[in-house]
C-alpha cells in the first residue's frame, strides 16, 4: 500500500494511467517484478486473504488462471500491485484514470474509489455471475476489423434478424475494430456476413459474452452488492466505460458499473477523450500491452507505456517524469 495520501504525489498534467480487462492475463505474469519488489507479493495477500484463494499460485501456476471468478481478482490485484510499486518509486499520479471492462474497478482502486478488498470481492462475485448468466457454449464473442462503427451495428441487426438470437457491438476498441457479443448461432451469423463483405472476423475463445443484453440478470444481482459495498468519487478522475465520461456522483458511478456489464465499453471514446484533455502519454498499469497498443493508433499521443517488468517500469518512470517536468 502506498506509504502517503495522494495528495502527497506530484501531479502529471499529460499523463493518464490505463487498466486492462480480461484476455491480459497469463501463467506466471508480473514474476519478475514479485522478485525485486516485496509490495507485489503482499498485495497479492492482501488479495487472497480477502476470498480466501491463494490468487499468487493461480496467477504463476496458471491452474484456473482462466476461470473468470478467478480471471478477474487475479488481474485487479496484479494491476493494483503495479500501482503500488508506480507510487513507491516516485511516480507522478496521472491525470486520468480509465479502465477498459474489469480494468475499470482497477482503475477506482487506484483513485481509492474502493478498497483493494472490497473491489476484489465485487469482481469475484461479478465473475461468477457473469458465467452463470448464459449456459456454457450459449454465448459467444468476435472482433470484426476493418468496418465502420456504423458498419458493426448494421452487421449486428442483420444478423439479429435471422432470428437466430441477439448480437450486439460490445467492446469499441479502436478505429476499424469492434467486438461483438451475444447468442453463438448469431455471433457465428455476424461473422459469416463480415467475412462475405470482405472484412476479417475472428471468433474469440471467451466463455462469456460480455457487454451485451444476455448479461442483464448478471446484471441485476450484481447492483445488490455495489449498493452494499463502500464506494467514494476517485481522488484522480476515472473516465468510465459505458459514458466515457466522468461520474460526478457516486450513483452514477454505481449506476455505470451495473450497466457495464450489458452495455457496450466505449474505449474508442475513452482514449479520445484523454486525447482532447491534452494527455500525451499513457502507461498502462497491468500484465501485458493490448492497451498501450491500441493506443499507439492516435495521431497525436506522444507515447505509450507498459508497466509490467521491472525495465518497462523504469523506463516509464524516467521518461514520465522527465515529461512532467518532475526530475528527480
Amino acid at each position: 500500500m502506498s506509504a502517503k495520501p495522494l495528495e502527497q504525489y506530484a501531479q502529471a498534467e499529460k499523463t493518464a494511467f490505463v487498466f486492462p480487462g480480461q484476455g491480459s492475463q497469463k501463467a506466471g505474469m508480473l514474476a519478475d517484478l514479485a522478485t525485486q519488489f516485496s509490495l507485489v507479493q503482499e498485495t497479492f495477500t492482501e488479495a487472497s486473504d480477502a476470498l480466501g484463494l491463494d490468487l499468487w499460485h493461480i496467477a504463476q501456476s496458471g491452474e484456473g488462471l482462466n476461470q473468470t471468478e478467478n480471471t478477474q481478482p487475479i488481474l485487479l490485484t496484479a494491476s493494483t500491485a503495479i500501482w503500488r510499486v508506480w507510487l513507491s518509486l516516485g511516480g507522478v499520479l496521472p491525470k486520468y484514470l480509465a479502465g477498459h471492462s474489469l480494468g475499470e474497478y482497477s482503475a477506482l482502486v487506484a483513485g481509492q474509489s474502493l478498497t483493494l478488498t472490497d473491489a476484489v470481492k465485487l469482481v469475484h462475485l461479478r465473475g461468477k455471475l457473469m458465467q452463470t448468466a448464459v449456459p456454457q457454449g450459449q454465448g459467444a464473442m468476435a472482433a470484426i476489423l476493418g468496418l465502420s462503427d456504423e458498419q458493426v451495428l448494421e452487421l449486428c441487426k442483420t444478423a439479429t434478424d435471422v432470428g437466430l438470437g441477439q448480437v450486439e457491438a460490445a467492446n469499441y476498441n479502436t478505429k476499424g475494430q469492434v467486438v461483438i457479443a451475444g447468442a453463438t448461432a448469431a455471433v457465428q451469423v455476424a461473422i459469416d456476413q463480415a467475412k462475405a463483405q470482405g472484412s476479417k472476423a475472428i471468433a474469440l475463445p471467451v466463455s462469456v459474452p460480455s457487454h451485451c443484453s444476455l448479461m442483464k440478470p448478471a446484471a441485476e444481482d450484481f447492483a445488490d452488492a455495489l449498493e452494499q459495498t463502500a464506494i467514494e468519487l476517485p481522488k484522480i478522475p476515472v473516465i468510465q466505460n459505458v459514458s466515457a465520461n466522468v461520474a460526478q456522483d457516486v450513483a452514477t458511478l454505481r449506476l455505470s458499473l451495473k450497466e457495464q456489464l450489458y452495455r457496450s465499453v466505449q474505449w474508442t471514446a475513452t482514449i479520445q477523450r484523454l486525447q482532447d484533455q491534452g494527455i500525451g502519454y499513457i502507461a498502462e498499469c497491468g500484465p501485458g500491452v493490448v492497451l498501450s497498443n491500441m493506443a499507439k493508433r492516435l495521431p497525436h499521443l506522444e507515447k505509450t507505456f507498459a508497466l509490467d517488468t521491472p525495465s518497462r517500469i523504469e523506463d516509464a518512470l524516467n521518461a514520465i517524469l522527465v515529461a512532467e517536468g518532475h526530475i528527480v
